[in-house]
Parts: C-alpha cells; structure tokens; sequence
C-alpha cells in the first residue's frame, strides 16, 4: 500500500505542504519564472527567503500553504496559498499563488485551484472548514483572472490602492467564491448544465 504525501490529489497534479527541503528547487524554479510573474507577484528567489515563508506558511491556523506537484514526475509546478484565515462568523481565506515558468499554459494550474477550493471547503478535520475564499488580482493580470473566473469566483468589485506591489499601491479586483456556489457548480455540472 502506497501512502499519499498529498493532502489532494488530480489528475495531473497533487497539493502538498511546504518542507524546507523544498527550497532549492523552490527558488530555482521562482527565478526561471521572473518574466512570468513580474510585475504581479515576487515569491521568495534565495533559500534565505524561502524558509521564513515556508515556516510562516505551516506553522499556524491563520495560513495554509501548498506546493502544486506534478504526480508523474514531483516537480514543483507552483503554489497556492490561503492567507489570512479568518474564523468566527466570517470563516474566510485570501488566496495568493503563482505557476511556475514550466507548468504554465498546461492547465495543471486550473486542476489545483479546485483541489485547493475541494480542501478550503471540506470541513474541519478534512480540510480547512471555510466557507469563503476571496482573490485578489490586478486588473492587467488576465492570466489570473481568466483562472478564477473559470474556477467559478464571482468579480465583486475593485479596490483602488488595495496591495502594495512592486513598489507602489495597486488596485486590485475582487473575486470571491463560497462553499454554496462551489456546490451549486459540481451539482449543475452533474446534471449536465
């Protein structure tokens, strides 16, 4: 019997915590991928970097974070992120995460999104419990929102001077999807429509 080391698994593509053992093939792939993510995203390029960002995303309840595998080969495609993690009434995430130079325009991407809502939405001890997650994107960024806009997150609005990226304060568009909507898609896709 073979035990998974994902937290999810696809087809192509498996989620699994961040290790520090990561590192290097983490910020190799991020400085491969610069023409790719500038100017919308500057994930950590040295193992220096990367190691506080990794602790920072395994070490809490108000953060989970995950390394988007390839299952045939283990290579890291990307990563995605659920930032602050609210509880209480709100039960909320923010997602922030970025495919790696090699895996993008493959959809491996658009699988682990939805592993990722599969996780948020599943319920306390299976997954995250959440039952809302929000991203955030800047409105040149159609890459991005062509991937949430497909993952079935609805545009709720802008916000002007909403992130500090790059230097500068930029507006950003806000996406969102719930636990309800997610269920409503899955069911419909069933039905056929």
């Amino acid at each position: 019997m073979t035990i998974s080391i994902h937290v999810r698994e696809g087809a192509p593509v498996g989620l699994r915590p961040y290790r520090l053992a990561d590192g290097p093939e983490f910020t190799a792939r991020v400085r491969e991928s610069r023409d790719l993510h500038r100017p919308w995203l500057f994930p950590p390029a040295t193992v220096e970097e990367y190691e506080p960002y990794a602790a920072r995303l395994t070490g809490g309840d108000t953060r989970a974070g995950f390394l988007v595998c390839e299952l045939a080969t283990g290579a890291l495609a990307g990563f995605v992120n659920v930032n602050n993690i609210v509880r209480g009434a709100f039960q909320c995430g923010a997602l922030g995460y970025g495919a790696f130079a090699h895996a993008a325009g493959r959809g491996l991407f658009r699988e682990a999104l939805g592993l990722v809502l599969d996780h948020a939405f599943a319920p306390a001890g299976e997954g995250l419990g959440l039952h809302r997650l929000e991203a955030n994107v800047q409105p040149g960024n159609t890459a991005s929102i062509a991937l949430v806009r497909g993952a079935g997150f609805r545009l709720e609005g802008l916000s002007p001077d909403f992130l500090h990226v790059d230097g500068a304060w930029r507006d950003h568009e806000r996406w969102a999807v719930t636990a309800g909507m997610r269920r409503a898609r899955g069911d419909a896709a069933r039905r056929g429509g």
